[in-house]
């Protein structure tokens, strides 16, 4: 089991998006192919593009403030994820959304969210909605795509046994649209995680983290969202590992 002993000198500093994307993100890059499906805006049949809008604003000084953990325990920590695996087109090595190992096939976020919980010993949570989400890409992106436009709350078939007892959320998603995915919109609607530490993670196709986490910020007013966040390209994830590995390592994480 892992324990927290001071997780983040500063725990958490205000995020300004532009060092979201850039300057304290990490972020995976290499020449693997792994693709994981990041929903693009569809600009017409035959182009579909994504756009990183990169704002900031002043209201996210109003997640600046320090929280004491360094006596919270594994115990204390939840990894959440949002993962949706596409079966058409390529293979697990040549890329999808999907990631084999030891020949379990996992949604790229979900193996992000397994080596997190290996390395923090936290529970393991997976977002999951009543309605099911295309695992063919043309009509995966095309649903999204309306999803986003309809300002849609999809209900999840998921719940948190016990929120009050997290002091810490890793909290996983891909980049669809430039944008959360709208479960993370109910996700984040429904649960009121003030007081607590907020650790975003992202596969994506390009766009990074895009502005999801100014609209975490927003959505969750009363946490505290980290500046050390982990961004991964969806060619990197199968030989993410290590990446992963340090990342969490670096959060001063350490074996009880």
């Amino acid at each position: 089991m892992k324990r927290l002993t001071a997780i983040l000198l500063s725990a958490v500093f205000v995020l300004s998006l532009a060092a979201c994307g850039n300057r304290n993100q990490n972020t995976v890059e290499n020449t693997q192919v792994e693709t994981e499906v990041t929903i693009q805006a569809t600009q017409s049949n035959d182009s579909r593009t994504e756009e990183s809008t990169v704002e900031s604003t002043d209201d996210e000084t109003e997640n600046a403030e320090t929280l004491d953990m360094a006596e919270a325990g594994s115990g204390n920590i939840l990894i959440a994820y949002f993962s949706v695996m596409e079966t058409d087109g390529v293979d697990t090595v040549a890329g999808a959304s999907r990631v084999a190992v030891d020949g379990e096939v996992l949604g790229n976020n979900e193996y992000i969210a397994k080596i997190i919980q290996r390395e923090t010993g936290g529970d393991l949570f997976a977002i999951e909605t009543v309605q099911d989400y295309p695992t063919t890409h043309d009509p995966l992106l095309e649903f999204a795509y309306n999803e986003k436009a309809e300002n849609a709350r999809p209900e999840l078939a998921t719940q948190i046994e016990n929120p009050d007892s997290y002091d810490v959320i890793f909290l996983g998603y891909p980049n669809w649209n430039a944008d959360l995915p709208m479960p993370l919109y109910t996700f984040l609607e429904e649960y009121d995680f003030s007081g607590k530490i907020i650790i975003p993670f992202t596969t994506h196709g390009g766009s990074g983290f895009s502005r999801t986490i100014q609209t975490i910020s927003e959505l969750q007013p009363g946490a505290a969202i980290i500046s050390d966040v982990l961004s991964i390209s969806r060619n990197s994830v199968s030989g993410a590992e290590s990446d992963v590995a340090a990342w969490v390592n670096g959060l001063n994480l350490t074996a009880e």
